[in-house]
């Protein structure tokens, strides 16, 4: 046996196994089975992990299916710092491909990266090709375990895109055990205690060719799975006669199987693997290595505040409800808006439109009108989707070429068009490889261009990352490539346009990659209500809803993109909805404030209540001054299980302190304690605890408090600052 110190690091070699640790983990490599475990410093454990290639042709191959598993360690020094790299040989003469895994063990990073690739073998007939990839698997066939510490272990379960206003979902063991949970988590997931937040985060770095799932079941043993399988290669189809939550609305929404990698080494993802006492620190940690790994897009100055007219109107023009006239009118309201005014120049944002009525001209003289009014304009466009009639694809071209749309559409099993949304009008996807698309996408732009838009709204994103039976480029092989590659162009086209001081924000999209925008919707449309079961309001797009999902997804603000955005709020009522009461409207704006979203509001301010209320909210020098530099809250309790009596509680660290908490019950009255040291204050001070939209004091926080507590009644929300008391 010998052992190698390397700073921090260790490496051990016996006769049985090779160990490499540091202060957070230690990872054991069995020479004998070729099996890796996982042992983290907080008590979570993945044991006898194993990695596999489900190969085109030679089929399945794990691990354990080869003869030699041989295990080096080199020194590696990069933008992560200094480490240590396993590599782990698993081959056989008798098998067509070896196989080989990486695990990478940093000096001073809380986490491991790790990522297996296949080669061609002796016996191979063919080049390795897959759709199935995995770096780490754990099931009961190979004795793997997952434990997780805790007394209230939670499985945190993530939708692969934020379509169809499907829930995050945070799951517990079941009281049965003969009714295992199971499911898909797509790009990434965690394990973690619900009482300390303590646990594992984990999932791929790398979005350029696979989609990521994560795959689990519970064992009978509270706190254990025995299923735990990150792979690429997730393709599954929406069913409708399951739970959107689970299966039948959560997946990629694809039609087909994913696409194959092929060549001499296919590889898997890179995946992220992190366990410490905090995962919310871990998720962090997790989207600034999605940032070294990919980059992001940083904006420059006040955040955007803006109103979109989809709140008023669906389809702008359509019904009659807002024509142009209407528009001038909603730009000379928020011209009088002294705060809304005073840090970015407003934009009118026109969603989706009647092209007959809302022509470029038109846009452009509404563009003119805003511009005396020092107001922007956005514009609203659907890159890889197009809605039309079904039967209309051998007779319409795409917009602004002379190609048919049956030549652009994506292709399903039977080599059919995807209908994205279907229907007989309805969102066939078209493929970002296609010069047509480009061409397309040239053409909307030109438009933003000539209405001089500097806002822009992209959505549906996710038809672009569908799989498909066929594509223009046979070189791109999969969705997520496709998408990858659409993105990259679109972002290009909108800098030699348009300019690169274009805000871009993402509506219905997958989450990954997210590099090509400033901010993305944390869910489908939100209509501000204050939970899915209101009488005369549709089951879905509350407040409740929203921040449900949000609080499990904060992190993102500030890594992934510079804001969040929550979508609109709204000063009366959505489109056709019923009327909001006031108490729906500030818990609306305190749920976007804690998200660290952009301030939106899409009310129709000819109507005298709404334009009363905005004087009150979205005039509110507090609310005002919040959003033009917005900054996410940290979740102190974050939504759990899928009751709509959600009480969710926040702070955020700063010279002045906040809290929030939200009581979404309609029974109980939700009393929460901060630990004043945890919010990052000093308890050798006092404090003022001072209500965020009145100003009002609603008491104080004496030098050598411990913690401060804060009560909400029913269906209400607080937001309060922490004021220091100077001498």
């Amino acid at each position: 046996m010998f052992a190698r110190q390397l700073s921090a690091q260790q490496v051990q070699d016996s006769k049985d196994s090779l160990v490499l640790s540091n202060a957070q983990a230690k990872v054991v490599v069995n020479h004998a089975s070729g099996k890796v475990s996982y042992y983290f410093q907080n008590g979570v454990q993945l044991q006898n992990t194993t990695a596999y290639v489900e190969d085109v042709y030679a089929g399945y191959l794990g691990t354990a299916d080869f003869s030699s598993h041989t295990a080096t360690t080199d020194v590696v020094q990069g933008t992560l710092g200094k480490g240590i790299s396993l590599r782990l040989v698993h081959a056989d003469d008798k098998q067509p491909l070896s196989l080989i895994q990486h695990i990478i063990l940093y000096e001073n990073q809380p986490f491991l990266l790790i990522s297996v690739e296949a080669i061609s073998g002796k016996a191979a007939k063919a080049l390795p090709e897959t759709r199935n990839i995995s770096p780490l698997s754990v099931s009961a066939a190979q004795k793997g375990r997952v434990t997780i510490p805790g007394t209230e272990p939670r499985i945190l379960d993530v939708p692969f895109d934020n379509d169809n206003w499907v829930k995050v979902l945070a799951q517990s063991w079941p009281a049965d055990a003969a009714k295992p949970v199971r499911g898909i988590s797509y790009e990434f997931a965690s394990l973690y205690d619900n009482n300390t937040f303590a646990g594992l985060v984990t999932g791929s770095i790398t979005h350029d060719f696979w989609k990521t799932g994560i795959t689990y079941k519970t064992d009978a043993e509270k706190g254990v799975l025995d299923t735990f399988n990150i792979y690429g290669g997730a393709a599954t189809e929406d069913n409708k006669a399951l739970p959107a939550a689970y299966g039948g609305l959560d997946g990629t929404h694809d039609h087909t199987l994913h696409g194959t990698m092929q060549g001499e080494t296919v590889y898997s993802p890179v995946i992220y693997l992190a366990a410490t006492e905090d995962t919310r620190k871990d998720f962090v940690g997790y989207g600034k290595v999605n940032v070294l790994q990919a980059g992001r897009l940083d904006w420059q100055g006040y955040a955007p505040f803006y109103w979109n007219s989809f709140g008023v109107e669906g389809v702008l023009g359509y019904e009659k409800v807002m024509m142009p006239p209407g528009v001038a009118k909603i730009s000379d309201f928020i011209y009088t808006l002294n705060n809304f005014n005073k840090y970015a120049k407003p934009v009118l944002s026109i969603d989706s439109y009647d092209q007959s009525i809302y022509t470029t001209d038109l846009l452009a003289s509404l563009g003119k009108y805003g511009k005396k009014k020092n107001q922007q304009l956005g514009f609203y466009f659907i890159p890889f989707a197009v809605w039309t009639w079904k039967n209309s694809m051998d007779q319409t071209k795409l917009n602004g070429t002379e190609v048919l749309l049956r030549d652009v559409v994506l292709k399903d099993k039977n080599h059919q068009p995807i209908a994205y949304k279907d229907g007989d009008w309805g969102a066939f996807a078209i493929d970002p490889t296609h010069p047509a698309v480009r061409e397309y996408i040239i053409g909307q732009l030109k438009k933003a261009k000539a209405i001089n838009a500097s806002f822009i709204k992209i959505d549906f994103l996710t038809a672009g990352s569908l799989e498909s039976t066929t594509r223009y480029d046979k070189h791109v092989r999969t969705g997520m490539q496709a998408y990858d590659q659409g993105m990259r162009m679109l972002k290009g086209l909108v800098d030699s346009i348009m300019g690169p001081d274009i805000f871009i924000t993402m509506a219905i999209s997958p989450m990954f990659p997210h590099q090509y925008a400033h901010t993305r919707f944390v869910s489908t449309d939100v209509y501000s209500h204050l939970r899915d079961d209101q009488p005369g309001f549709p089951g879905w797009g509350s407040t409740e809803s929203s921040l449900a999902s949000g609080s499990h997804l904060w992190w993102m603000q500030g890594t992934l993109w510079p804001y969040t955005n929550l979508d609109v709020a709204i000063m009366k009522h959505f489109q056709k909805n019923p009327d909001l009461t006031e108490q729906e409207i500030k818990v609306r704006l305190y749920a976007m404030m804690v998200m660290g979203s952009i301030l939106g509001d899409g009310s129709d301010f000819r109507d005298k209540i709404a334009a009363e209320r905005a004087q009150r909210y979205l005039n509110n020098p507090e609310i005002c001054a919040f959003f033009s530099q917005p900054k996410v809250f940290t979740p102190q309790r974050m939504a759990d299980g899928e009751t709509l009596d959600q009480q969710l509680s926040f702070y955020l660290k700063s010279d002045t302190a906040m809290l929030a908490a939200f009581n979404f019950a309609t029974q109980k009255d939700f009393k929460e304690t901060f630990n004043i040291k945890d919010i990052g204050l000093d308890n050798t001070h006092a404090y003022t605890i001072t209500d965020l939209l009145t100003g009002r004091s609603l008491g104080q926080v004496t030098r050598g408090q411990a913690s401060i507590s804060l009560t909400v009644p029913v269906k209400d929300a607080l937001l309060v600052k922490l004021v220091p008391v100077h001498d």
